[in-house]
């Protein structure tokens, strides 16, 4: 399984590890992911999702049907 947010997309950043030498080596920012059951009104159960803290605190305060159309995504797309 990747390591992306199946709502917001997130995914992970490259970039140059920069020490005092100047000496770069490549990096990489890993998003912070999180598996959670979020209970679903709408059909009644729950699903599992592997979501980013970002995009929990939003599904907190609007909802995961509104976080949804918001993104311009559906029940559908992420089960």
């Amino acid at each position: 399984m990747s390591r992306k947010c199946q709502i917001s997309g997130k995914g992970p950043l490259t970039g140059n590890n920069v020490p005092f030498s100047q000496k770069k080596t490549r990096r990489r920012w890993l998003p912070n992911l999180q598996k959670r059951k979020i209970y679903v009104p709408e059909l009644g159960r729950s699903i599992r999702l592997k979501v980013s803290t970002r995009a929990l605190r939003t599904i907190d305060k609007k909802g995961l049907v509104a976080y949804l159309s918001d993104e311009g995504l559906s029940l559908k797309d992420i089960t």
